[in-house]
């Protein structure tokens, strides 16, 4: 499905969507909730030309990527020395400005391709292949730069994979931080971050992309509709889906979303609530 207007990514068929967004909404729901095949789903969502081939293709080059490590190298450090040489020396994995830019660099699938991406999809690829190989691995949400954490607290190394692997030291850390939010590093950003708040942090950077292309408002309604499917999502996502239904000119569909949205803060904000209830009517009325 082409759209003559805009430059790929293209999103897959209705069937194909509502396929997909089934499968993502039981994924997440799931007790282990499959962190590659949760960013696979977002990837197939948001481009249609990715195929079920495509999706067991990405799968399988990280089961590759991991076959490929060392058996049992030793403790936390050597396990992030060891997938930095795999991944970040002899396959070039790593991350520049300019790809904060592109949508791709979201996208599981096109970040396996073009071995280039954001912190949290590069921390993704290290956080799947070291965990196939048997590492202690997760993930690291420090504010403003997603890095992979190896072993326990204790004994704990980080490894930024947009710098390549970079083992970093704590004066490292500290200094992402505070480049990030001006506030110094606290104990609590050092612990492992879920996999759906990974999942939801993904979808968080893909509307953060649209947003500044109010073109691609297809781009952002897709991630908008993922994250609802998250438990736990935050309820503020059914103004934000409410709003991008009414810019595109869906304008029912967008006043019954905000309009439920002001049902729901009703109780901790009432004068919020008849704003919204305001911006329904507005929407209501452009049908005339």
């Amino acid at each position: 499905m082409s759209h003559p207007y805009l430059p790929p990514p293209y999103p897959p068929s209705e069937d194909r969507s509502a396929e997909l967004r089934r499968r993502f909404a039981e994924e997440a729901r799931s007790e282990r909730p499959d962190l590659s095949a949760l960013c696979l789903l977002i990837g197939a969502v948001t481009d249609g030309s990715l195929d079920e081939a495509g999706i067991d293709a990405a799968q399988a080059e990280l089961d590759r990527l991991a076959g490929e490590l060392p058996f049992r190298p030793g403790g936390p450090r050597a396990w992030a020395e060891a997938v930095r040489r795999l991944l970040g020396t002899r396959h070039a994995f790593h991350g520049t400005p300019g790809d904060y830019q592109r949508l791709e660099s979201s996208l599981l699938h096109e970040v396996l391709r073009r071995r280039r991406g954001l912190p949290i999809l590069l921390s993704v690829v290290w956080l799947e292949v070291a965990r196939r190989a048997g590492a202690p691995v997760y993930g690291v949400a420090l504010p403003g730069h997603f890095v992979v954490g190896f072993g326990a607290a204790a004994e704990q190394v980080l490894a930024d994979p947009f710098d390549g692997g970079r083992v970093l030291t704590g004066p490292d850390a500290e200094l992402l931080v505070v480049g990030a939010t001006g506030t110094s590093l606290d104990p609590s950003m050092l612990e492992p971050a879920p996999p759906l708040e990974v999942v939801q942090r993904v979808l968080n950077n893909i509307r953060a992309w649209a947003a500044a292309r109010p073109e691609r408002s297809d781009v952002a309604l897709r991630a908008v509709e993922l994250a609802l499917l998250i438990p736990s999502h935050p309820a503020r996502l059914r103004y934000e889906r409410g709003q991008l239904l009414v810019q595109r000119g869906e304008f029912v569909a967008g006043a019954e979303e905000l309009q439920h949205y002001a049902d729901l803060i009703e109780v901790v904000d009432e004068s919020a609530a008849r704003k919204v209830r305001q911006e329904a009517r507005t929407a209501r009325s452009k049908l005339n």
